[in-house]
């Protein structure tokens, strides 16, 4: 977009330019700046921290071995300032859940106190990007404006990284993206295009085509409610715009059963006994610490008003932009008074309801409201790789979801999508699009680097609007796992500039290895953590499907051949699998010895230092050890 400029200063010029305060670009700053690079970190709201500080106070993790690095540090710091500030016996320790569960405000300070220890990072809040600098395959600078002084500003970085939700500066940047949902034929997703579900079952109902569109999931905003009198905000009257009319769909919701309990009750999925089988389960509440309580707008009844409402969002300007977040701001806050005052609402779930309202000490200078709406999906770029539900999957001959080579980072959380249709005359189990955590169909999986490569540009990186199908996207699209691919950004971009050399010809073992080093997930199993000794050799070999299920089993031993197949493997030039009981099984070993040797030699590792003879097993861990101490010497 151009710039109008109304003032002008001199050009500001970084290593890197993040644009988005989200948890992914706060992850990419620091991992940058301890690197050595200078960051300037655009938001456009007051705070950082995106949906982590802003009322999602409940991580959105179901594996918590999955995510490593930055977001493993920012959990251990939430739970050291609860048992910092009450002491390690207080209740609030026990309700931070190991720092996984926090206040939006502790969120804030947590995430903030580890920016500020990083001297090679500003920060630029309250700045609106308004322009992109482009010379041929490359971003230049961004041009940004002081939504308080109306003073703009141009940032000039020698790279470049697009971390905001709506993917704003690779799309102004003319990279080519993607919005909506794809259909079922395109990448063969079974859950793919217009659906149904049940949500208890999971099974398809009658209305599923299948076939695409550029429907959005719905926009809504993560609330933090109290029900601690002495620090409640009570709405004492209804926010502007009010019409009970656009709730009365969960009176119906509540008359037809659809707000009774689940069948199965999983633990930190937001269900709350206290409101079911009344009209509040509209909202979904997870307790967190001094009295408060995360809650969510509950995709499932049918009067759910949400969807729908952020069309036109991601095209608008600013100003249509504001008077959208408006709108869903008092959409919000009119379901809350709504189920606290409509006479139509049961006196006693009017009573409940009247339990929980906003405190007074969170988003003090925000009428105690979240800033950041919660925009689950806006555009998606086309990378060099496209993440499609078959990755996150198990492969049809494994035990595990398919290995990539670049993986950066881990993801695990189900595949889960909100509504994109409102209620339909048809519609009496479910809402179109809405897709409820696929637990026991997503698996683990690894994140490749290639879905946060732009097409057509040089020096941008994009981990949250990254490279995927809608499907994909709806279980990348969690703060834990778009930090840890923030984190491999930053890193990234550090060794992109250290080389120098495009985003698409980085040494993608160089990044591993060091990713690594930062306690970064890139392959997740079920038997192996952090302590163990083979930990990074594990991490590293699973990248290349060395492990066909989530055991890696370091204490347990392979044979020779087997190992040489390892080898192969990692060095790319794998061949068909040796059976280690065949007749030639001799030539085999002897050949595996062979390569054993000939890698080994002039470093201090050699064949014999991890045991074994031809005819011997050797350990797992210690091979694996032993290979990829082999890798990094010759990386570094």
């Amino acid at each position: 977009m151009a710039l109008q400029e109304k003032t002008k200063a001199q050009p500001n010029t970084w290593d890197i330019v993040v644009v988005g305060g989200t948890p992914g670009g706060i992850a990419a700053a620091i991992a940058a700046a301890r690197l050595g690079r200078s960051v300037a970190v655009v938001e456009y709201h007051p705070i950082i921290g995106g949906m982590l500080t802003n009322g999602l106070g409940k991580s959105d993790i179901e594996t918590r071995e999955a995510i490593g690095g930055l977001f493993r540090e920012f959990t251990a710091r939430v739970k050291k300032h609860y048992a910092t500030m009450y002491g390690a016996s207080h209740e609030n320790v026990a309700h931070c859940r190991d720092g996984y569960y926090y206040e939006p405000s502790v969120a804030e300070k947590v995430l903030t106190d580890m920016t500020a220890q990083e001297s090679r990072i500003r920060l630029f809040l309250r700045h609106r990007l308004d322009g992109v600098v482009r010379s041929g395959r490359s971003v230049r600078a961004v041009q940004v404006t002081d939504r308080d002084s109306g003073a703009q500003i141009e940032l000039r970085g020698r790279f470049f990284i697009d971390a905001t939700y709506e993917g704003d500066l690779a799309a102004w940047a003319g990279a080519p993206c993607r919005v909506g949902r794809e259909s079922r034929a395109e990448a063969g997703e079974l859950h793919a295009g217009a659906v149904y579900m049940d949500y208890e079952t999971g099974e398809f109902l009658p209305g599923s085509t299948g076939l695409g569109d550029d429907r959005l999931p719905a926009y809504t905003y993560r609330l933090c409610l109290t029900d601690r009198p002495d620090n409640s905000y009570i709405l004492t009257e209804p926010p502007p715009d009010y019409d009970r009319n656009r709730y009365l769909g969960y009176i119906d919701d509540w008359k037809a059963g659809r707000m009774a309990p689940p069948k199965a009750v999983p633990e930190g999925r937001g269900y709350y006994e206290p409101t079911f089988n009344t009209v509040v389960r509209a909202l979904s509440f997870a307790e967190l610490p001094n009295g408060k309580f995360d809650v969510n707008m509950n995709p499932r009844p049918l009067g759910f008003p949400f969807a729908e409402e952020n069309a036109g969002y991601l095209e608008a300007d600013w100003e249509e932009r504001e008077r959208i977040n408006t709108h869903l701001h008092n959409l919000t806050l009119g379901l809350l008074y709504f189920l606290q005052n409509d006479p139509e609402v049961p006196e006693e779930h009017r009573e409940l309801a009247r339990k929980y309202h906003l405190p007074l000490d969170e988003f003090e200078d925000n009428g105690h409201f979240p800033w950041q709406l919660y925009i689950r999906e806006g555009r998606r770029i086309l990378g060099e790789y496209t993440l499609t539900e078959r990755d996150v999957t198990a492969e049809p001959e494994f035990g595990r979801a398919p290995a990539h080579w670049d993986s950066v980072a881990a993801g695990e959380f189900p595949i889960d999508s909100f509504p994109v249709r409102k209620r339909q005359s048809e519609d009496d189990t479910a809402l179109e699009g809405y897709i409820l955590m696929r637990d026991r169909f997503t698996l683990p999986y690894q994140v490749p680097y290639r879905i946060m490569t732009p097409l057509e540009l040089d020096n941008l990186l994009v981990p949250v609007a990254a490279s995927a199908t809608h499907v994909a996207f709806s279980t990348i699209r969690l703060e834990p796992t778009w930090m840890a691919m923030g984190q491999a950004a930053g890193t990234a971009a550090h060794q992109i500039l250290e080389q120098p050399c495009d985003v698409g010809e980085i040494d993608i073992a160089a990044l591993q290895c060091e990713l690594l080093n930062q306690g970064q997930v890139l392959t997740y199993f079920e038997d192996v953590d952090q302590s163990d000794p083979a930990w990074e050799a594990l991490q590293f070999l699973g990248t290349h499907g060395i492990f066909d299920n989530y055991q890696a089993r370091p204490g347990e031993s392979i044979t020779w051949s087997t190992a040489l197949q390892w080898i192969l493997k990692v060095s790319g030039n794998e061949t068909e699998p040796v059976d280690d009981g065949s007749s030639n099984a001799g030539e085999s070993l002897d050949l595996a010895v062979a390569d054993l040797d000939q890698l080994a030699e002039g470093l201090e590792l050699d064949a014999a230092s991890i045991g074994g003879q031809p005819d011997e097993p050797v350990s797992r861990g210690a091979f694996c050890q032993w290979l990829y101490e082999l890798l990094r010497q010759r990386l570094y």
